[in-house]
């Protein structure tokens, strides 16, 4: 009986040490930038890792007053481009510590 009780100790502080090195993971996933792009960087979106939109920048060539639908396209198309570099990286990143839990 007291084996079993070490063991579960022992897996509780793996837990707990695991849980930390996910935070701390998450953490510098969040500070990091992921800049999105659209017909050669014409428009460009910058977002952090918690999907915060930090930056648009937009090209004069990309503006034209009688077509502000293909502005709008290129703006979604950045910021979708933006949006998949960061959960590519998450589930890099994260996806590991998946792999080290019970029933994965």
């Amino acid at each position: 009986m007291r084996g079993n009780m070490g063991n579960m100790q022992g897996m509780m502080k793996q837990m707990q040490k695991m849980q930390k090195q996910i935070e701390e993971t998450q953490e510098v996933l969040n500070q990091t930038e992921y800049v999105g792009a659209a017909a050669n960087d014409l428009v460009m979106i910058t977002m952090t890792g918690d999907k915060k939109v930090v930056d648009v920048k937009v090209k004069v060539e990309a503006v034209d007053p009688d077509d502000v639908e293909m502005l709008q396209d290129l703006i979604l198309m950045a910021t979708n481009d933006a949006l998949e570099k960061v959960e590519t990286d998450q589930t890099a990143k994260l996806g590991k510590f998946a792999k080290g839990m019970p029933g994965f």
